[in-house]
């Protein structure tokens, strides 16, 4: 996840808190505006395949880059420039002409920039981000009317992006290490248990349950038609279709009991999550499992608050919310679903309650519904 521009806010002995002063402020905003064109650059380089080239292909010229990328040599030119001021490229030689200059992307940024398993692999979130500012007039017209900017409307940007800075989890810690720490969890993965996955989106989590579970078997639920398209073609190439199916319907179309019924981070995008935790209850089978995952946001508000706190607030502003206000009769949740906001939910659709279950991730809290 990305790493915000730290507050200057400080706090006295007392524990009062004392206003930045303007030049602290002006320095902060101008880190701000800094970073803000990295990530630009970062996008470029991603929609581009800059990075992958130079991961691939070792050191480069300009025209070099523009050729196996089939972009136009000035500005791949400018692009490497900038990388290398910046520090993400190292360069031979300074002195030399701009055209016989070569580029090199060293093996630390090249994993965050292009290793897609790794759990370094920050670039999805810098594409989300540059690719939400595509879609600021059409927020601003959100915020004075009322409305909302819909998933769909946000386009590819933050439907791959989303589900591209999930994969590393998802494929990774989540089935492998996370799911098997629950002992009533692991013995349905154990035993070919039946998995429920809602708001699957492009299938990573459902894959890797597969993946890392060959017994089970795993039915996605998503009503995003381009996500369901792409998490069919993903089950393919990792060789699970047989064992992971995905369904293009409400999860309340679905029939049939399930051993764990899960919903990975989407709970606080729903419109109406109490009708969606009513559906998990009732797909659950009498000993089954009800899990969520979301943001693992502080438990009440304080301000400042810490850099989870900030990113999911960020991410809140300009897309989680804007989705959810865009469906009529939307309870609005925004990224920042407080536990007891998801007990609420979870006792209004009939569960006794929430258990946050022991399972430490930076970003995410894991939760039982009981």
């Amino acid at each position: 996840m990305p790493t915000p521009i730290p507050t200057t806010t400080t706090t006295t002995d007392s524990g009062a808190a004392t206003a930045p002063s303007a030049d602290e402020f002006a320095e902060r905003l101008f880190g701000a505006i800094l970073g803000a064109q990295f990530v630009q650059a970062a996008y470029l380089g991603d929609r581009l395949g800059y990075y992958r080239a130079l991961a691939g292909d070792g050191a480069l010229t300009s025209t070099e880059l523009a050729t196996r990328t089939g972009t136009a040599e000035r500005y791949a030119r400018e692009w490497l420039e900038h990388q290398a001021v910046c520090g993400v490229l190292a360069v031979d030689d300074v002195t030399a002409e701009p055209a016989a200059r070569r580029f090199t992307l060293p093996a630390g940024p090249a994993e965050v920039l292009t290793d897609v398993v790794s759990p370094a692999h920050v670039l999805p979130i810098a594409r989300i981000v540059a690719g939400l500012g595509l879609h600021l007039d059409a927020l601003v017209a959100a915020y004075r009317g009322g409305g909302g900017v819909g998933w769909g409307e946000f386009g590819a940007d933050a439907r791959e992006g989303q589900a591209a800075a999930n994969r590393p989890l998802f494929l990774g810690a989540m089935p492998r290490e996370y799911l098997p720490s629950v002992p009533d969890v692991a013995a349905a993965l154990r035993d070919g248990g039946r998995v429920a996955d809602i708001g699957c989106g492009r299938g990573w989590s459902a894959i890797g349950i597969a993946l890392a579970h060959p017994g089970v078997t795993v039915d996605g639920y998503d009503v995003d038609a381009p996500s369901v398209a792409a998490a069919r073609a993903n089950a393919v190439e990792a060789g699970v279709a047989d064992r992971v199916r995905f369904h293009l319907a409400d999860a309340a179309t679905a029939t049939g009991r399930y051993d764990l019924v899960a919903a990975f981070e989407c709970v606080h995008d729903m419109p109406d999550p109490v009708s969606v935790l009513a559906t998990m209850h009732r797909l659950a089978a009498p000993d089954g499992v009800v899990l969520v995952m979301d943001e693992n946001v502080a438990e009440t508000f304080t301000a400042p608050g810490n850099e989870v706190e900030q990113v999911m607030y960020g991410y809140s502003i300009t897309c989680c919310l804007p989705d959810g206000l865009s469906h009529e009769g939307s309870v609005g949740t925004g990224t920042v679903m407080r536990p007891e906001t998801l007990r609420r939910y979870a006792v209004d659709a009939g569960f006794g309650g929430i258990e946050v279950l022991p399972i430490e991730d930076e970003f995410f809290r894991f939760y039982r519904l009981r």
